[in-house]
């Protein structure tokens, strides 16, 4: 869901095929930067957090002094490794012609004993039969002719193969010589250096994986179905290949749960599967987090765990002090007390207590045992939030749910701070009733009056 830039210096014909192949590497990492290499391995690495534009870029720029084309040893051991392989064909031709040859040699030698054969008979038999013998005889020479310069030819053949062997011995020393001069410098130094570059990429998609929300898209509207309220989503654990959806209309009193094939049958309402709950959900804080759904059960501030490959509750919990059936609802009311979400960290619940005075609540859950791992306090409003989302371990909170809205509140769990921040969201159907991130897609997801619609994020990263 975000761009990827590339910047390289201009570079003649094996630079560009080494940067040909650096840039696939780039291509099939999501937000890769790389930190700066170390003098003995000859890159030259430069790396930026972010663009003007919230844009991830990344300049790579090869070695360049000692496999630039400019250089003019590298420029003759092109040279002479293209020599080697002429020489090499030219070769091949003379051995396949020298085959050949030895074809009619081979039938030469059948013949001549042939004759040896015949000149033996006229030894031994009687004088009658000369005259028959002789002309047999002349007739296996007048065969053997058109050998004579088959076999000239073949003695000049073996002859030019053993000048070409010598030469390609000698071409093959100079090669040697002039890579000592070139510092040693072969494919395989060369793909080991790759293979430690494509590490380093690897590494620091690792430490991309998460960053500072500084950007939200124009919506994409997916579909129009439903009513005003209700949840939409796709499960970020799920494998590759795996793009079912699921949905969920309505806030309350409602149990079936559609499960769509692919992104596609979604837009289509087609191919779809009900799954009917034990308990109706209340809200629209819904999520489906590696294979199993997460919800509040109606009128209650228990947590339920879905398996939908066995269509059975596997966990069940109270989340204790917990606000419910509108008591601490977001703004846009709907019994929205409870809203758990998912990030790149895992499952969460946002809330209100008694005991924090109505404030959100929140807490990080154990997907399994739905147990609380650690909670925090925040001091903003449940009620005042229109709607709220985690990404990389902080809470975004709205400022409403209706007209113009922006992301104005941002609680961090890593520092257990927040800040007040202005970062514009369009609302363009006038009413969320749902907005949640999933850190697969790098998007949010929102139901807005009818309509399942999608924002990108941009993400600031910052390389520690």
């Amino acid at each position: 869901w975000m761009c990827l830039w590339f910047e390289e210096e201009e570079m003649e014909s094996e630079e560009n095929l080494l940067n040909a192949y650096l840039l696939l590497l780039l291509l099939g990492s999501h937000f890769t930067l790389v930190g700066p290499s170390t003098p003995e391995e000859g890159w030259q690495v430069y790396s930026s957090a972010q663009d003007s534009e919230g844009r991830c870029v990344c300049t790579v720029v090869a070695p360049q002094q000692t496999i630039c084309s400019r250089d003019a040893r590298t420029k003759q051991l092109r040279q002479l490794l293209e020599k080697v392989q002429n020489m090499s064909q030219s070769i091949e031709a003379l051995d396949q012609r020298t085959q050949r040859d030895l074809q009619f040699v081979e039938k030469m030698e059948v013949q001549l004993k042939g004759l040896e054969n015949k000149f033996k008979q006229v030894e031994d038999g009687h004088e009658t039969n000369i005259a028959r013998q002789y002309k047999s005889i002349k007739a296996k020479m007048e065969e053997l002719r058109p050998l004579i310069p088959v076999l000239e030819a073949y003695k000049a053949d073996a002859l030019l193969v053993r000048q070409f062997k010598e030469e390609a011995a000698n071409v093959t020393e100079l090669l040697g010589s002039l890579q000592e001069q070139l510092g040693g410098l072969d494919y395989q130094e060369l793909h080991s250096r790759v293979v430690s570059l494509e590490d380093r990429l690897k590494a620091c998609m690792q430490r991309l994986a998460c960053g500072k929300l500084t950007g939200i898209s124009e919506p994409i509207t997916i579909k129009t179905s439903g009513s005003r309220f209700g949840s939409w989503m796709t499960d970020p654990l799920a494998p590759t290949g795996d793009n079912r959806v699921w949905y969920m209309d309505g806030y309350h009193n409602n149990r079936f749960v559609r499960e769509y094939h692919s992104m596609f049958d979604f837009m289509m309402t087609e191919n779809f599967t009900s799954h009917r709950l034990p308990h109706p959900w209340s809200g629209t804080g819904q999520v489906v987090y590696n294979g199993s759904l997460y919800f509040n059960k109606f009128q209650s501030h228990t947590i339920i765990k879905f398996d939908f490959s066995t269509s059975l509750i596997s966990r069940s919990r109270q989340l204790d002090f917990a606000g419910y059936n509108n008591m601490y609802h977001y703004s846009w009311g709907g019994h929205s007390d409870i809203d758990l979400m998912v990030d790149e960290g895992g499952l969460w619940a946002v809330y209100a207590t008694n005991q924090n005075a109505g404030n959100i609540v929140l807490s990080q859950l154990n997907p399994n045992s739905l147990q609380i791992i650690r909670s925090w306090t925040t001091n903003h409003p449940k009620r005042s939030a229109g709607e709220a989302f985690m990404i990389c371990g902080t809470l975004y909170v709205t400022n409403g749910y209706s007209g113009g809205t922006k992301v104005y509140y941002a609680y961090s769990t890593n520092s257990s701070t927040y800040e007040y921040i202005d970062i514009p969201l369009t609302n363009k159907y006038s009413h969320l009733s749902m907005l949640d991130y999933n850190p697969r897609d790098r998007a949010l997801y929102a139901w807005n009056n009818g309509h399942q619609v999608l924002y990108n994020v941009t993400l600031y990263h910052i390389i520690q």
